[in-house]
């Protein structure tokens, strides 16, 4: 599937153009067409309904990068959606137009070693949705394959399909660390990230979970969605022994599992800090680059430090919780745009800002 580009105007055959929302530069959102590419024997052509707004579009659009990601062209943004199938390929066996569907946003390769071994989100070649230079899914329609998308149950919601990309972080997470019933659960950071992982141990069974922030607005959030407990800490590093202790008596029982979803040196410090000896500490927040932290301790007490680096084979579970009742995402969405230029524009600063914007989702 190549990227597609740029088209001027109506096409002579009078079809519809393709809109989507364009990174142009810093800052610099600019609704225009997206030529779609040809629809191959096993794609599906979907039209989107419902983009979610993530901390990374954001990055892209303040910055052009997001980690070790640069947008070096003109590029569409974003990769947490659902929507509608307009017409499948002549191999597409399983879809047919008009089904709801939540789409996997990461395309692998499928021939290499990790793809091969089940673990595709390590694919080096894998292309994601409003990666650069890989378009995304902020647009009318899309071009998919077909194996990527996921039929919503009757009782789930567009949204609640496009909510399915950011709570695959947290399912995928604790899959990594084996959350279950007997593992009592720390979560740094209490961001969208944060809440859907705190969703997802509960689904998996954790009896008790304690999450940490220095904003009083989410901690309030993450109390109302089920956390146990909640504690508000600082950004001063001088203050993690006094925290950890904190921390460690609103669990009133050993941390087994912490989660940081921040990625700052605080957090990881104070994650390795407050986690029982034995326990494990999963990095899934990228807010430092490089960081310093106490490993040389928490490896004295057999701490492990785990990655997590996006999701794999996660979205049919994701529906089954979300068709269940066992995870309620709907409490995350708190501000809905239109897709015109002037929404696009208020979408990315109202998510950019903070403040009570937790997840800003597109209704297209």
């Amino acid at each position: 599937m190549g990227k597609g580009g740029m088209s001027q105007g109506e096409k002579e055959d009078g079809e519809e153009v393709n809109m989507a929302a364009w990174l142009l530069g810093v800052n610099t959102l600019k609704i225009q067409p997206l030529e779609l590419p040809s629809l191959g024997p096993y794609d599906v052509l979907v039209r989107m309904k419902a983009v979610g707004v993530c901390g990374s579009d954001v990055h892209f659009l303040k910055t052009l990068r997001c980690a070790d990601s640069v947008v070096k062209e003109p590029m569409v943004i974003g990769h947490e959606c659902a929507g509608v199938i307009e017409k499948v390929g002549s191999e597409v066996k399983t879809l047919v137009p008009g089904d709801r569907v939540a789409l996997e946003s990461g395309i692998s390769c499928w021939q290499c070693d990790y793809c091969k071994g089940g673990r595709y989100n390590l694919c080096p070649k894998s292309k994601g949705l409003g990666s650069p230079p890989v378009h995304g899914c902020l647009a009318n329609q899309l071009v998919h394959p077909a194996d990527l998308c996921f039929k919503l149950p009757d009782n789930v919601s567009l949204e609640e399909g496009a909510m399915c990309e950011p709570l695959s972080v947290g399912v995928h997470a604790c899959r990594r660390a084996n959350i279950g019933p007997e593992t009592n659960v720390l979560i740094m950071g209490s961001g969208p990230i944060g809440l859907v992982t705190m969703l997802a141990a509960r689904a998996f069974g954790a009896p008790r979970i304690v999450i940490v922030d220095v904003d009083d607005y989410r901690l309030s959030v993450a109390k109302k969605l089920g956390a146990d407990n909640i504690v508000k800490v600082s950004t001063n590093l001088q203050d993690i022994a006094e925290e950890v202790e904190k921390i460690q008596k609103a669990m009133g029982t050993g941390i087994d599992v912490s989660f940081d979803c921040a990625g700052f040196n605080k957090t990881m410090s104070t994650a390795l800090s407050a986690t029982r000896s034995g326990g494990k500490v999963c990095l899934l927040g990228m807010g430092h680059h490089d960081m310093t932290v106490p490993l040389t301790p928490a490896a004295a007490r057999e701490v492990d430090v785990l990655g997590v680096f996006r999701y794999k084979n996660t979205w049919p579970l994701c529906l089954e919780f979300l068709r269940s009742g066992k995870i309620d995402v709907k409490p995350l969405i708190t501000h809905r745009f239109g897709f015109s230029q002037k929404e696009v524009e208020e979408a990315f600063e109202t998510s950019a800002r903070g403040g009570t914007a937790i997840k800003v989702m597109f209704n297209l």
